[in-house]
Formats: structure tokens, C-alpha cells, sequence
């Protein structure tokens, strides 16, 4: 008897459990649609200023 090849399929070593939630290719985040460095430089600024009005 062969007991190696009794039980259950052996899941793939290297694979996510669940596909992410922002994947590429989704609607979220669709591929070809990358935002602008300008645009987060100034989403970050404008995130620091407000933590800095709040302390």
C-alpha cells in the first residue's frame, strides 16, 4: 500500500488563503489606473497639516 498518496490533496506551498480585497484588476483598483505622485504628495501634506491642527 502506498500511504503517500492517502489523504488529503496537499494545498499549494507559495499561494495566498483569499484573494486581497485591493487586488489589481478589481473595481477598486483597475488596472492602468495608478494615481499621480503629485496627487499622494499632496494627499500626504494635507494629512500631516491636519494632524498637526489637532495637536
Amino acid at each position: 500500500m502506498d500511504y503517500g498518496k492517502s489523504g488529503n490533496a496537499k494545498s499549494g506551498k507559495n499561494t495566498p488563503r483569499h484573494r486581497e480585497h485591493n487586488e489589481h484588476g478589481t473595481n477598486k483598483t483597475p488596472f492602468g489606473n495608478k494615481t499621480a505622485k503629485e496627487e499622494l504628495l499632496a494627499r500626504m501634506k494635507a494629512a500631516a497639516e491636519a494632524r498637526k491642527k489637532e495637536d
